[in-house]
Parts: C-alpha cells; structure tokens; sequence
C-alpha cells in the first residue's frame, strides 16, 4: 500500500502546530520542522512558568507587607510571628491587598501581632 503524504490527519496535525507558532520569528512560524521543535519548548515553559508564577507572586505580597509592616515600626518576621501566636489567620495575598486598599484595617492587625509579640 502506498503511503499517504497528503492525508487530511496530517494536514490538520501540521496545521495545529503551525497555528500554535504563530508570532515566533523566523522560520519558526513557517517551517513546520522549526515549527515543532519551537512549539514543544514553548509549551514546556509556559507549564514551568504557570507554577512559577504562584511563588513570584508570594514573593511580591511578602515584599508590599514588608514594606507596610516597617512603616508601622515592625520587621517581617516579628509580624509573621505575631500573627501566629495571637492565631490569626489571614493568607499573605489578603494581608498585602488590606495593605494598600484598607490602611485602617490593617494598622489594627499589626496592632494585634504587636501585642502578642510583646514589643
């Protein structure tokens, strides 16, 4: 049987992967060998990047609360601590956003953890 180089499937195939290319430079977004090999990686690190992501962004609500608690006279680590000895329990993405929406609210909080801190 002779072998089938114009099929449908392999159409549709190709055309996935050179519509997922699309916007790469070069013969990466015309070329479907270039194309394949450009895709998978992309593919690869934009599943990376979605789980990166989620320690990026602690890491910036860490950094704003940071910067509030040592306005209010506080380190960090102290305000961390004193949260959780007065059992207080408020996710970081929700204490950074009180932060910079509700300045009130949040001066009250780290009034809490100041006492059970005992500073």
């Amino acid at each position: 049987m002779s072998r089938a180089i114009d099929g449908s499937k392999r159409l549709n195939r190709r055309k996935k992967i050179l519509k997922l290319a699309k916007g790469f430079r070069g013969r990466r977004s015309t070329n479907f060998k270039a194309a394949k090999d450009a895709v998978t990686q992309a593919l690869s690190d934009s599943y990376v990047g979605r789980r990166d992501k989620k320690g990026t962004m602690r890491s910036l609500w860490i950094s704003r609360l940071n910067a509030a608690v040592r306005n209010e006279g506080m380190s960090y680590s102290r305000f961390i601590d004193g949260l959780t000895k007065a059992n207080v329990i408020i996710n970081r993405k929700a204490l950074s956003n009180m932060a910079i929406e509700d300045p009130a609210a949040f001066k009250a909080v780290v009034e809490t953890a100041k006492k059970a801190v005992g500073a």
